[in-house]
């Protein structure tokens, strides 16, 4: 039970609605390294109108980020050092007072300022209070385009520099709207990924080994074909949404010797990524995302290629793919392949193209070069 400090009016407790505690309670796991989808997948006590709601108000507040924190200043006056949990509470105040149609005003501002007390944050809830009064729909003058596109400066200056302003602006606004959902064999899947497992020319009767198969989508796609799949992931519990496939489940590294003495006809490395092609649907990538990771992946990615090309059999083919847009990832790893064993490349770029965006090679194994 809180206690009420000294000097304070002690105030009749405000029930606060389902959806906005969970909502709270995410963004500040969020904020602490955990991802969006997976811990509102873990809140099953949320019924569909509540988890709806949930899930509107942390995709939004992750989306919009850089938009919010510009708000926060801007309705209070001056820019300040604030709890996380003032700030998360702020944020979703001001995403729903703003940016959605259909939120009573009342509910979001008191509940909002319950919540900071709920957090023993009471101290703060009169200028939570204060702050979300002013907030109103009038058009704001964004500061910068970082702030506009609610995307850091880097990254925008990355895409810029590798696709031109206009595409990296593209890719920035494409991460701000919610991603079109498709569904595959009754799985969601994005309608870009889809295009990756053609690639692999598969038929009925052939191996085929899956490297980073989590979360299974793709080796369900290519189960349609008739092959005969081994799906293999780091660890178990993300080889879990496998089970009822037709498929021989493995738990290795990957980026490792691996433990096949045959080898696959078909091989596919939808390598583990930065995931800077799927803002839309993973928006806190990007204020999770730091340059320095993207000098360490391309190690593992490399050795992920390396590994699975060891195991291509004769006249096989091996697809190298990624849902990141950044080079290191991409072209730099599939550098380390001899030219004249790839075969084709494509991109898809958020903005430009339907879907996430991604990058996938085509590689063929030498014994079909030199037979």
């Amino acid at each position: 039970m809180e206690h009420v400090a000294a000097g304070e009016t002690a105030l009749p407790v405000v029930s606060i609605a389902s959806a906005r505690i969970a909502a709270f309670e995410i963004l500040r796991k969020v904020e602490a390294g955990g991802y969006a989808g997976d811990l509102l997948a873990g809140r099953p006590d949320l019924d569909s109108r509540d988890a709806g709601l949930a899930s509107e108000i942390v995709f939004g507040v992750l989306r919009f980020r850089a938009q919010l924190d510009y708000l926060i200043g801007h309705y209070s006056g001056r820019q300040q050092k604030l709890d996380p949990e003032v700030r998360i509470a702020l944020r979703m105040a001001i995403y729903q007072l703003r940016y959605l149609e259909r939120v009573p005003a009342h509910a979001a501002v008191t509940e909002s300022v319950e919540l900071v007390k709920r957090a023993r944050k009471r101290s703060a809830a009169g200028f939570v209070n204060a702050v979300l009064r002013k907030v109103n729909r009038q058009p704001v003058a964004w500061p910068s385009r970082e702030v506009e596109l609610s995307c850091p400066e880097w990254l925008l200056a990355r895409w810029e520099r590798q696709f031109g302003s206009q595409v990296a602006g593209d890719i920035a606004r494409a991460a701000l709207l919610e991603p079109e959902r498709c569904t595959r064999g009754g799985r969601i899947q994005d309608i870009g990924s889809q295009a990756i497992v053609p690639l692999l020319r598969l038929a009925a009767g052939q191996s085929f080994l899956d490297l980073c198969a989590a979360p299974g989508n793709k080796t369900a796609q290519a189960l349609e074909s008739g092959v005969q799949a081994v799906a293999c992931d780091l660890h178990y519990h993300r080889l879990a949404p496998l089970k009822g496939l037709d498929a021989k489940l493995v738990v290795l590294d990957g980026s490792r010797p691996l433990p096949f003495r045959c080898r696959f006809d078909r091989i596919l490395v939808d390598a583990p990524c930065s995931g800077t092609g799927t803002l839309g649907r993973n928006p806190e990538i990007k204020w999770k995302l730091t340059p320095a990771d993207l000098e360490d992946l391309p190690r593992r990615q490399r050795a992920l290629l390396e590994n699975a090309r060891q195991l291509l059999g004769p006249g096989g083919i091996l697809v190298y793919s990624t849902c990141s847009l950044e080079p290191e990832e991409n072209e730099a790893v599939v550098s380390s392949v001899p030219a004249e064993l790839v075969i084709e490349t494509m991109r898809r770029i958020p903005g430009r193209d339907p879907g996430d965006g991604f990058f996938a090679a085509v590689i063929k194994s030498v014994e079909s070069v030199n037979g």
